[in-house]
């Protein structure tokens, strides 16, 4: 290799190593060397941009507002509410959850169908009497399942079908043409957990005035000139409260522990509760109690109340405030947010608020002004779970959006017109006909992913107009001893392996070129081996930081870290086992 072959390959290797050591959010690392790439003139400016006019990434966009209107007009609701029934057994329940979240998972990008999912399994499982631990994972497990149904059910699959038809110039594949390894797939993957998961689950109810939803541990303070100063706990109505409690007051630096009930409150008081969301924001409303937080914080809360929400999240892995105290995050100037209340593993944090170390996974009560959901609803740092101050779904216009979804795929399918117009077509008329509002297609446009995708393909690119492709593709032979069925292994392995510690999509398209060139020197057929980069990318169960639905459950569910692995490391095996069984038998290798 040249020069600019060993500068792409060590440029590769420092975007792998910065995105696994490093929380620099990966959008500002792939730009960070599609600019290398362009400066050092390995790169023309057609191939450098090439990734933001890709059709493949457009119709992600795309499908982004579908599922938008999707989900705000309630129709994944309506199918839910069909569907789901009373079911007396937890397989029972397994069984009903199963077809609505695969059938929406194939058609939709699973992340949104999974937030829309949350709160309506959450009550489910209330009513039918069992723990939502039973049923979160599940929920996760079947959207990335469903994902590998169709071309367009992850944004990874679209992609890797991009960057196919860039490198090779062949038509690229139709919209089922994956169907025919994703499904026994998915078969095999929703058998298992049928099967087991009742078994391997735990049932975690908290035993507490709080069950069914799990515990924060709020701070709040008493306003000085509010009219609670010099009551007793009793007095102000805080001993008696319903699925919320006193713990604990902090005074001038002292705590008070095992409040009486005649403890006077005194002004700037912070008092520290656990409790549950709706019970929290009761609490709220009690006149005399305002969050607790900086001087200037409370200052702005004070002033903008009105104008302000309270937001469910879920710290992402890649946060900027991850492993600072709650103090230091600067959440007001970061994010416009004061956080309220945090619970981890499902349980509450004791102590100081403002000194605890935010930890991905955490769960956070915000109270923030509205512009921060329109910036943070799909965005990398939080991964929100509920808007309590969201739109009220357009029931009205829910069979129209099925309408709408089902006569694209359908279009799309039968050839009529390209995924990429059809996807734009849907998401244009889920807009004309109101099933969701211009801002609510906006904020479902996840720019962090999509600027992500497209500076990916330079790197991609590079791999390949360099010979680095090339170079890596004799040694991985050469290490396969020509064993065609080895290579197709090593290919699945290596996909999953990078999902787990960096994102699917750069995952996928960082091997692909590899693959390709892999495939043309040893004269295989490349479609198995581009359907093993697909699988791959998608089927990550091993963690909860390993796919952003496993993250978004790990909360509700109340999980340990561990439940993952306990059935997540069997999911992984099983579905690489059954992709790899399902392509030796169904795809000749050369």
């Amino acid at each position: 290799m040249q020069w600019q072959g060993w500068f792409s390959l060590a440029l590769t290797a420092s975007v792998l190593i910065t995105l696994v050591s490093s929380r620099i959010r990966p959008h500002l690392v792939m730009m960070a060397a599609l600019s290398l790439l362009s400066i050092a003139g390995i790169l023309n400016p057609a191939d450098a941009l090439a990734g933001f006019a890709n059709s493949g990434l457009i119709t992600v966009a795309a499908m982004f507002v579908v599922a938008a209107g999707m989900h705000a007009s309630g129709a994944a609701d309506l199918l839910i509410d069909r569907v789901l029934g009373n079911p007396a057994t937890e397989r029972g329940a397994l069984a009903r959850l199963f077809t609505p979240v695969v059938v929406l998972s194939a058609f939709l990008n699973n992340t949104p169908v999974v937030a829309t999912l949350i709160p309506a399994v959450h009550s489910w499982s209330r009513r039918i009497g069992i723990a939502p631990s039973k049923l979160m994972i599940p929920l996760s497990y079947c959207a990335i399942l469903g994902g590998t149904l169709t071309l367009i059910g992850t944004s990874t699959n679209l992609i890797v079908n991009a960057q196919y038809q860039t490198l090779t110039g062949n038509p690229g594949f139709s919209l089922f043409a994956i169907t025919a390894v994703g499904l026994p797939v998915a078969l095999g993957g929703l058998a298992f957990m049928w099967l087991f998961f009742p078994h391997w689950l735990p049932s975690r109810e908290p035993d507490s005035a709080f069950a069914n939803l799990r515990e924060f541990t709020l701070e709040v303070a008493i306003d000085p000139h509010g009219p609670l100063v010099g009551r007793s706990v009793e007095q102000a109505g805080l001993r008696h409260l319903k699925r919320v409690y006193l713990v604990e007051i902090e005074r001038d630096g002292a705590v008070v522990t095992a409040v009486s009930s005649q403890e006077p409150l005194q002004g700037g008081d912070r008092l520290v509760f656990a409790g549950d969301t709706e019970a929290i924001t009761d609490l709220l409303r009690i006149k005399g109690i305002v969050p607790s937080a900086d001087n200037a914080a409370a200052q702005v809360l004070l002033q903008q109340r009105p104008e302000r929400c309270l937001v469910e999240a879920v710290v992402s892995p890649h946060c900027a405030a991850i492993g600072l105290a709650i103090r230091d995050a600067r959440f007001r100037e970061r994010y416009g947010a004061v956080v309220l209340a945090v619970a981890r593993h499902g349980e509450r944090i004791r102590g100081n608020l403002s000194t605890i170390m935010l930890q991905a996974g955490d769960t956070l009560l915000l109270e923030a002004r509205p512009a921060f959901v329109t910036r943070q609803r799909y965005n990398r740092d939080f991964l929100l779970i509920s808007d309590m101050g969201a739109e009220t779904p357009r029931h009205g216009q829910a069979t129209i959006a099925w309408v709408i979804l089902i006569a694209a795929i359908g279009a799309a399918s039968v050839g009529l017109i390209s995924m990429l117009n059809a996807a734009l077509l849907g998401a244009g008329l889920m807009l004309a006909s109101g099933c969701c509002s211009v801002s609510q297609a906006e904020k479902s446009l996840d720019l962090n992913v999509i600027i992500t995708i497209a500076a990916s393909f330079a790197l991609g690119t590079a791999l390949e107009k360099t010979g680095v492709a090339t170079f890596l593709a004799e040694h991985i032979i050469h290490l396969s001893r020509d064993s065609d069925w080895l290579l197709l292994i090593l290919t699945y392995v290596t996909v999953s392996l990078l999902t787990e510690v960096i994102t699917n999509n750069a995952a996928a398209i960082l091997m692909l070129p590899i693959v390709l060139q892999i495939t043309q020197m040893s004269g295989l057929n490349s479609e198995p081996f581009v359907f093993a980069i697909m699988m791959a990318a998608s089927a990550s169960f091993a963690t909860p930081l390993g796919y952003q639905t496993n993250l978004m459950v790990y909360g509700p569910g109340n999980y340990h870290f561990a439940d993952f692995l306990r059935v997540g490391i069997p999911m992984n095996l099983i579905t690489g086992a059954l992709t790899i069984g399902v392509l030796l038998l169904g795809w000749p290798l050369r």
